[in-house]
């Protein structure tokens, strides 16, 4: 033993005799106290109780399981649906009188209140509805995906009766074995269209079309690039090109209706896709694989976030938007329309415009971010003129960056759900805010 930790002036005892101590030696007996509390750390002791509070104005429990995706509808957004691990999916309304106060400035607040209650009730999966969403532009279908592989759609109530209960089961689907994410298309003349990704990698890209009674979900398009489960998808806000990531690390951006080719827009190396990267790219690779995409209200720029935090910003290529004004003036669908006929050909092709369509950046990779901790689960844009970016982790924390300074943070809420995962962020919808 090091000699700095010997005892001094310690006489030691033969090892055959036990050191006893003498009575009179012994100082005060403190019997022990089983409930006798331990002494406090000091850290312990400066921890104050947070008072939570809750000003939500309305609430709505009517799932039995976890709630795993929701949707507002396009023309109200008071009309919500939502999806959740008891098979099935729930339409409510939202409108409830806000008070003048939040609940924890009132006097005397209620200890309790009713839920909302339920406008329809949906059912028919066999398990869990991880997706739903409305079609654009009017809200005509109510779209519900699970991890039964399913895709069910039902007829909405036309305005003004939003809160009617008429949500009538119109078709179904069932091609792949689970479905990740449903996401509608904005195309104006493409209404009540919508893509879905799925768990074994496929890309699938549906009309709804109810004149066709024999088969009112129509497939448009359908990929089969991504090698692992497809996790996320985004339309550019025009509604032409589509962007999807996966497990596998993979970015691809797809041109369902063919308006990239025939703008004679093109990325070398993409193959049937406008923009494809993988994880062989080192420049690229996400190890772990991609888990969120969103892309820039201007369209000339996609986001996909992955493991460990990692973000990558990509460029897209810039269309001409004269052939979706010729198109949508000749398009005279009702809300409830006949939606696109295209197959798998591409779609119906529009006079390119060189001076307004142009590859660009397409395909090359504009930043590299990171500023969290683990798994980046969702990807939101602010609506203009704000330019922020914001990215929820699986590490509990929010990130805001500034797309128009070089993607400075602006502000990391490392907080923002303590030590759970955000999986879900948007920003409101009304502009400047």
């Amino acid at each position: 033993m090091d000699s700095s930790h010997s005892p001094q002036n310690v006489e030691e005892l033969p090892e055959e005799e036990d050191a006893m101590l003498d009575a009179s030696e012994a100082a005060e007996e403190i019997p022990s106290d089983p409930d006798q509390p331990m002494d406090s750390d000091p850290e312990d002791a400066e921890e104050q109780e947070i008072q939570l509070q809750n000003d939500s104005i309305a609430h709505f429990d009517h799932h039995t399981d976890s709630i795993f995706c929701i949707s507002q509808h396009p023309l109200d957004s008071s009309i919500v649906a939502t999806g959740s691990g008891d098979d099935t999916a729930y339409v409510f309304s939202a409108n409830v009188p806000s008070p003048l106060l939040p609940t924890s400035y009132e006097s005397n607040p209620k200890t309790s209140r009713e839920s909302l209650a339920p406008i329809a009730k949906l059912t028919g999966h066999t398990d869990s509805v991880n997706a739903i969403t409305f079609t654009l532009p009017q809200g005509a279908y109510l779209c519900t995906a699970g991890l039964d592989g399913r895709l069910r759609a039902y007829s909405t109530p036309s305005p003004p009766s939003l809160t009617d209960s008429r949500y009538t089961f119109l078709a179904e689907t069932q091609e792949v074995p689970e479905i990740n994410c449903l996401v509608p298309c904005p195309h104006p003349s493409y209404p009540n269209t919508l893509a879905l990704g799925a768990s074994d990698g496929s890309v699938w890209v549906y009309t709804i079309d109810p004149s066709d009674a024999a088969s009112p979900l129509q497939v448009q398009q359908a990929y089969y690039l991504h090698t692992a489960s497809c996790t996320a998808g985004a339309w550019t806000p025009d509604g032409k090109l589509l962007a999807t990531v996966s497990e596998d690390g993979s970015l691809y951006v797809w041109d369902p209706f063919g308006e990239a080719a025939a703008s004679g827009v093109t990325v070398p190396g993409a193959g049937q896709a406008v923009i494809g990267l993988t994880a062989s790219d080192q420049r690229f690779t996400i190890e772990g694989g991609l888990y969120s995409v969103a892309v820039a209200p201007s369209g000339t720029f996609v986001v996909v976030g992955g493991a460990n935090g990692m973000i990558r910003v990509v460029g897209l290529p810039i269309l001409n938007s004269s052939s979706s004004a010729t198109n949508s003036s000749n398009a005279t669908k009702s809300q409830k329309g006949s939606g696109a006929k295209s197959k798998a050909a591409g779609g119906k092709r529009h006079p390119a415009s060189a001076v307004e369509s142009s590859a660009g950046q397409a395909g090359q990779i504009l930043a590299s971010l990171q500023a969290q901790t683990d798994g980046i689960e969702t990807l939101a844009f602010a609506v203009p003129p704000l330019t922020l970016l914001a990215a929820g982790s699986v590490d509990g924390s929010i990130a805001l960056f500034d797309t128009a300074h070089r993607f400075a943070i602006r502000r990391h809420i490392r907080d923002a759900h303590e030590e759970y995962a955000v999986v879900k962020i948007e920003f409101s919808k009304e502009a400047g805010k």
